[in-house]
């Protein structure tokens, strides 16, 4: 197969064209290519007058050809193949028990299941559909359930996102591909495996999330919902039960797929495996329009169909030595309510997958280390720096789950706002105006106001005075890290921790690829089970 590097076309094209200029590419006639895929695709909006579209394209010929040294965007590539083999010779006394169905968890269920190893998948929330009516009761009502919320049920915390799927790792594993190819399996488009900035969008990936599911369970793997583990056993060093609400199960392999607001069980976790504490960012969410970020990216061309809503991703480096960015940034989206424990605030953002709601909202967030919550000594520290924030947010937002809300420039003095400009806040179940220096860190509000300040220069209006801030935002990493060696496993051998909850991950796309890597040592260390239910 042949790989064709910067090909790139006008807004206003077709796939004919981009035959044309794969064979220009390779000056063959078109009719010499026999078959043609897009390897990538990405926007080059440098020039506003002229926004190109760049392709990387696989080609196919049916005549023999010779690749020119002399010409660095033409090369033969093999075809994607992910290749996992179980070589094993341990042998399993019981089934491999997973815990957590986000993206982790359901990528190593996923390979474990297709290998032959009949995994059990607890899940402390629900599916999917029921786990959407109680989010949407507590955005109408304040009413929580602890169990059933944005950050735990079925796929995570990512299931109520944009559904993003990038990632800056790199993929020689070819691990990413398979991620992506398998969602496309289960519904997705099949354009997230060239874009480069793929997302699913939170409508489609719910649907997308019961498919991979149900295709687990098709291959032998057991989903266990709204089970809690409340404590693993151990003996000899490993691991050889665990404890639910309503269950024991004897298991010696473990794998940790946790989500990073699983506090609860951290702290049953704390003192049996080694924990130690790990740099996260907190801050706030900003929301402006949609169309003044796609004007300021896209210029005339806004709102081409072709190009969609426009992103944005920016760095700051502070003057106080802390960095501020941008995470997470939804397009034409709102900012959600993503509390899990009673009285706590926390934000966070979401997208459908057209992304054509009147806000664009990002997290932006200031760098957070240990040395600030006497992480040092205490692996735990973290949690209780979160919820602390979180605890202030709810206090000044009126004790009912409402969000403090402050325009940028009542923000950089200090002042509560009154009334809001032309930008109205998304977050439900409500909003109140409150100052948010009371519920962060004054080193965070300086750098949060020197960053937007910076923003503004590379994107116009970026700092415009009727900027709504949201607080909080708190949980865009996991505090604390479960160690693990070179295996993969813990300090107890037969647990695996894994993904973002354990601190081996910052997203659905890394989540899912380190999914499927603890589930590769599994099936090279143990040999599969047969044996179905």
């Amino acid at each position: 197969m042949i790989r064709i590097q910067q090909v790139k076309l006008p807004i206003e094209h077709n796939e004919e064209d981009l035959y044309i200029k794969a064979a220009e590419s390779l000056k063959i006639k078109r009719e010499d290519i026999s078959t043609l895929s897009v390897f990538r695709k990405s926007i080059d909006a440098r020039k506003k007058d002229e926004i190109m579209f760049i392709y990387a394209l696989d080609v196919e010929l049916n005549i023999d050809y010779k690749i020119s040294k002399r010409n660095n965007n033409v090369a033969l590539v093999d075809p994607f193949i992910y290749e996992a083999e179980a070589t094993g010779e341990k042998v399993l006394k019981n089934r491999p028990v997973i815990v957590g169905s986000g993206p982790a968890g359901l990528f190593c269920a996923l390979l474990l299941a297709e290998k032959g190893y009949n995994p059990i998948i607890l899940e402390r929330g629900k599916k999917v559909k029921d786990r959407v009516k109680d989010i949407e009761k507590f955005w109408k009502d304040g009413t929580l359930n602890l169990d059933s919320n944005i950050q735990f049920g079925e796929g995570g915390a990512g299931t109520f996102s944009d559904g993003k799927l990038n990632t800056l790792i790199k993929d020689r594993s070819k691990r990413g591909k398979k991620v992506l190819e398998e969602f496309v399996a289960a519904g997705a488009p099949a354009e997230i495996t060239y874009v480069n900035k793929p997302h699913i969008g939170t409508d489609l990936l719910r649907n997308v999330l019961v498919s991979i599911r149900k295709k687990i369970i098709s291959l032998g793997g057991t989903f266990r919902f709204e089970e809690c583990v409340t404590d693993i056993k151990i003996k000899d060093n490993s691991v050889y039960r665990i404890v639910t609400e309503s269950d024991i199960i004897e298991t010696d392999v473990l794998v940790l797929a946790i989500g990073h607001s699983a506090r609860d069980t951290f702290a049953m976790l704390h003192g049996k495996l080694e924990l130690t504490a790990k740099p996260f960012s907190i801050g706030v969410r900003i929301e402006h329009p949609q169309k003044m970020i796609s004007e300021a990216q896209y210029g005339e061309m806004a709102g081409h169909p072709n190009l969609g809503p426009a992103d944005y991703k920016f760095v700051h480096k502070c003057k106080n030595g802390r960095s501020v960015y941008t995470f997470c940034m939804c397009p034409g989206g709102v900012v959600t309510a993503s509390a899990s424990e009673t009285g706590g605030v926390v934000t966070n953002g979401m997208s459908f997958h057209d992304r054509d709601l009147e806000n664009a909202n990002s997290a932006i967030v200031v760098s957070i280390n240990p040395e600030d919550f006497g992480g040092e000594n205490d692996p735990m520290a973290g949690i209780e720096f979160q919820r602390q924030w979180e605890r202030k947010a709810f206090e000044i937002g009126g004790g009912n789950y409402k969000a403090p809300v402050q325009l940028f420039k009542d923000f950089k003095e200090k002042k509560v706002s009154t009334s809001f400009g032309e930008i109205y806040p998304t977050y439900r179940p409500g909003s109140t105006f409150a100052n948010l220096w009371d519920c962060l860190p004054s080193y965070v509000c300086e750098s949060l106001v020197e960053g937007i300040s910076a923003f503004g220069n590379w994107l116009t209006d970026y700092d415009r005075t009727d900027a709504v801030l949201t607080g909080v935002e708190t949980r865009t990493s996991s505090p604390l890290r479960i160690t693990r060696d070179d295996d993969l496993q813990s300090n107890i051998r037969g647990i695996y921790p894994c993904g973002e909850g354990s601190g081996y991950a910052g997203g659905i796309m890394s989540a899912s690829i380190d999914g499927l890597k603890v589930a590769e040592q599994i099936i090279k260390t143990y040999k599969p089970l047969n044996i179905k239910e």
